[in-house]
């Protein structure tokens, strides 16, 4: 009888227990906003908002902000929304369906969901107040005049309009050589200011009308871009950098490209340079999110981020020379940057505040332009990102998480940003996510062999047995952070899913900041001797596992690892280079051939050309199979704009040779980012069962 009831309590318990154990669909059911953007007047804002697959537009307005969906494409096709954008007046919104902007052809229309009709790239508008979407053209890049009747966007490298209102048709605006982009209307709404590409030099144009030649602002045996109009509409403050060309520079040694900020007079077209940036590693324009983020704001200070202190950071300077004022000194990084709508001030998100894990998160800061008077306006243990300030001043809104909540849209009362942020999406969340038990990361640090410091976050289950199987997670990229939440990416906002998922299934997950990535100064993002050229970080990856294997709660005989992109390769060479530490992984479309990627030895070679096509061999995982005994999933979609289909292939066949246990799983006509969303649940579960299959026998 005792037995009987012993039975009975311990089915009933684990029938409890794996009721509640959540699925992958339900992991990654959370909502993804993207493209927040405000009115220039008014406190109306708009956003794109991805709901498993299911990609739409949101719409609110002061003063309750009820967040309110204005467009129904509830089919998931995997055709993205972006360029999202509000007119002057707040009465239209613009947008582009379809192309893959995380990819290299952002433009080149895409196809996941295999409909046997061409796809296409597309500019829309659609009325604030509701209605039918208006096809407005094929193109993409759109810009709404500053009247708000007409749109400006590129179709095949040149300039096209029409009206917002779609009550034209659309056509050509002008024409000009090279491949034409980064339009920017004058504040009158008369003139565009445009940047035309032309191979090694690029240049600044004008155009006014169809019977005025197009004014070359500047025109120099160099790189014009970044053009951006004074307030008054009679300058232009543009970026400059050197043309192509010039003798082979060493391959290994520090690139130094540096840049300087001009200002031109439109009715002369006179110019002068007004600030430079050292000619120093350091000094080259920034590869943080927005590169120089070149604004003119008050009449009088033109502001901007460079990397030269070691350290991304906001800059300003007086519109006629002078010293650059640094506005946000400290040890951290800015990106997201965007001016207040009355010039004033300047908001980003910074991985800065008062705690010391601040590091691995990001906050809200603004500095006003002409003084160094920055101030964190979001400390907490929260993720905001991507401000901006409602065209009528009256609220700051943003993008809010957690560890334990997804991304929400959420608003602040501004300017003085006090008072209790108000969560505008919460409700898209769904039930079982908003309830569910996730783990909140805490962040970690170890050294590598060399010394160098590396930063990580440890997702620990509770409960299960002593010692635990682990994996190691690897992102992508590789100039990114992952933070101690759920992260303002897709790709990562994904993987922080599964992270949660395999934390669930018992597994303990090391994500790991290896050097290459942003957020820990510029030493750390641009170590030598690294990616192609000595792949240094990859010390990073091994000291990773060889932490967790030192933890008193890891099994060190089950230490996986998986990532996809650059977290693929790294993942390769994991697998290939120490398959003793990691017994199995998960590639996912990964680069494994640097091989013949690398400038020829020529007549005129680069000074260590030899050199570097060496260490693109002992860098490429391809040249460690004879060593590569662990199990290894790879996966990838044929259609991938990012990393050539062909490296799976050829790694593939490497493994098949050398006997190498493997299993494969391809997604046709998918790209680089899981468009659909049923490809994004499918290569997740893939990647969890595979590392359960061998690691938790």
């Amino acid at each position: 009888m005792k037995y009987l009831l012993f039975l009975l309590l311990f089915t009933c318990s684990s029938s409890l227990l794996f009721a509640q154990e959540m699925t992958m669909a339900q992991y990654t059911a959370y909502p993804f906003p993207s493209e927040l953007t405000t009115a220039s007047t008014g406190s109306r804002l708009a956003l794109a908002v991805n709901e498993q697959g299911r990609r739409n537009l949101y719409v609110a307005e002061g003063p309750d902000f009820k967040l309110r969906k204005l467009t129904a494409y509830d089919d998931d096709l995997g055709d993205e929304i972006t360029s999202v954008q509000l007119s002057a007046d707040g009465k239209w919104i613009v947008y582009v369906k379809g192309g893959d902007h995380g990819g290299s052809n952002a433009n080149t229309p895409r196809n996941p969901a295999s409909l046997p009709v061409a796809t296409k790239v597309q500019v829309w508008s659609i009325a604030f107040d509701g209605g039918k979407p208006i096809l407005l053209g094929e193109g993409d890049d759109p810009v709404v005049s500053p009247k708000g009747n007409r749109v400006a966007f590129i179709r095949q490298g040149q300039v096209w309009t029409c009206a917002v209102d779609g009550s034209d048709k659309a056509e050509q605006l002008f024409y000009a050589r090279g491949s034409n982009g980064a339009v920017q209307w004058s504040p009158d709404g008369q003139a565009l200011a445009f940047v035309s590409s032309r191979g090694g030099h690029s240049l600044i144009g004008v155009f006014r009308d169809k019977d005025t030649p197009i004014q070359w602002v500047a025109p120099a045996f160099a790189r014009n871009a970044a053009p951006k109009w004074s307030p008054d509409g009679k300058r232009i403050a543009f970026v400059r950098r050197h043309a192509s060309g010039g003798a082979p520079d060493s391959i290994l040694a520090p690139q130094m490209d540096p840049w300087a900020i001009w200002v031109a007079d439109v009715e002369t077209g006179t110019a002068e340079q007004i600030w430079m940036a050292p000619n120093t590693p350091q000094g080259a324009v920034p590869s943080t999110h927005g590169g120089t983020n070149l604004h003119w704001t008050v009449p009088h200070r033109i502001s901007f981020v460079s990397y030269h202190d070691g350290w991304p950071h906001l800059y300003s300077v007086s519109d006629t020379g002078g010293e650059a004022l640094l506005l946000t000194p400290g040890n951290f990084m800015v990106e997201h940057v965007k001016p207040s709508p009355d010039g004033q001030w300047l908001l980003a998100s910074a991985n800065a505040g008062p705690d010391g894990d601040d590091i691995d998160r990001r906050h809200l800061i603004r500095a006003p332009v002409d003084r160094a008077d920055m101030q964190v306006m979001t400390p907490g243990d929260d993720i905001e990102t991507f401000p901006a300030v409602t065209g009528d001043g009256t609220h700051v809104v943003f993008l809010s998480a957690t560890a334990i909540r997804p991304t929400v849209p959420a608003i602040l009362p501004w300017p003085d940003a006090k008072g209790e942020m108000r969560l505008l999406g919460e409700h898209l969340i769904p039930d079982a996510l908003r309830n569910a038990p996730l783990v909140t990361p805490k962040r970690v640090e170890f050294k590598a062999p060399d010394g160098m410091t590396v930063y990580g976050q440890l997702f620990e289950p509770v409960g299960g047995p002593a010692k635990k199987p682990a994996v190691v997670f690897i992102h992508g990229g590789p100039q990114r952070q992952m933070l101690l939440g759920w992260h303002y990416g897709d790709y990562y906002a994904n993987t922080y899913a599964l992270n949660q998922y395999l934390a669930s299934r018992g597994f303990v997950v090391l994500s790991v900041n290896y050097r290459l990535g942003i957020g820990y100064g510029f030493d750390f993002h641009k170590p030598l001797l690294a990616g192609r050229y000595g792949a240094s970080e990859y010390q990073d990856i091994k000291a990773a596992g060889e932490w967790l294997a030192a933890q008193p709660q890891v099994d060190a005989d089950r230490i996986g690892v998986y990532g996809g992109s650059y977290g693929g390769f790294l993942t390769a060479l994991a697998l290939g280079k120490d398959s003793d530490l990691f017994a199995a992984g998960v590639d996912i479309h990964g680069v494994h051939n640097y091989i013949g990627r690398i400038p020829p030895v020529s007549a005129e070679p680069a000074p260590d050309a030899a050199k570097a096509i060496e260490l693109a061999k002992t860098s490429s995982p391809v040249s460690y199979v004879d060593t590569w005994k662990s199990p290894v999933l790879l996966i990838h979609g044929d259609d991938d704009a990012n990393v050539d289909f062909e490296q799976t292939l050829d790694l593939l066949r490497r493994l098949q040779q050398q006997g190498v246990p493997h299993e494969t799983l391809m997604i046709p006509d998918e790209t680089h980012h899981w468009m659909q969303y049923k490809h994004q649940v499918q290569v997740d579960q893939a990647t969890a069962d595979f590392l359960v299959k061998h690691l938790k026998p």
